[in-house]
């Protein structure tokens, strides 16, 4: 990226959907202050899906890392700036896939100790709490903790998640659906069919 000067643009407020645009724009043609506008602006975003995904901060952290790299590597390639939160979720997803795959392929003994269920699931009458929640996706399956967290949490639309997916519309509907059920069971120990 070279260092040319800020480009005077019209103030717009933060929950504005063009802001992505316009930085991911401001980045293409080169200007670093707008790099790193987009990494304040998307830096805690993805750490929370990276996380949720991995489920170890140190991992998170070093993968979150690489993400960003492939986003400064990647952003002049980007056709439509407008598209800028799926695409930067879809390099992420794909880095995530990819140490995912490196986790599989690992010896046994190489993999850390999953995170052991207690024996008493919240009971089902007193709502969920957040950290049950939380809880609850972290017992899940990497794949179903990654479409949760996309639709819901970071609140992408049904085609945004397939864009990141690279699946049809009709399989994350059914990915959700799974993977609703599961939490469901995970947190309460009842399944919805």
């Amino acid at each position: 990226m070279d260092t040319r000067e800020p480009i005077d643009v019209p103030e717009l407020r933060q929950d504005d959907p063009r802001i992505d645009t316009l930085l991911a724009v401001r980045c293409q043609l080169g200007e670093r202050a707008a790099f790193d506008d987009l990494i304040r602006r998307w830096a805690l975003p993805l750490r929370r899906y990276v996380q949720r995904v991995v489920g170890d901060s140190e991992s998170a952290d070093e993968l979150v890392q690489d993400i960003w790299l492939g986003v400064i590597q990647g952003i002049r390639r980007l056709q439509d700036p407008a598209r800028f939160r799926s695409w930067l979720f879809g390099i992420a997803h794909r880095r995530l896939m990819d140490r995912l795959r490196g986790r599989y392929l690992a010896p046994a003994g190489d993999n850390e100790a999953a995170d052991e269920i207690p024996a008493n699931l919240p009971d089902p009458d007193r709502g969920l709490e957040a950290r049950e929640l939380e809880r609850g996706l972290r017992r899940l399956p990497p794949f179903e903790r990654e479409v949760l967290s996309l639709f819901y949490l970071e609140e992408l639309s049904l085609a945004e998640v397939a864009q990141v997916l690279a699946i049809p519309v009709g399989t994350v509907k059914s990915r959700l659906f799974r993977a609703r059920n599961l939490l469901r069971l995970e947190i309460t120990g009842e399944s919805h069919d």
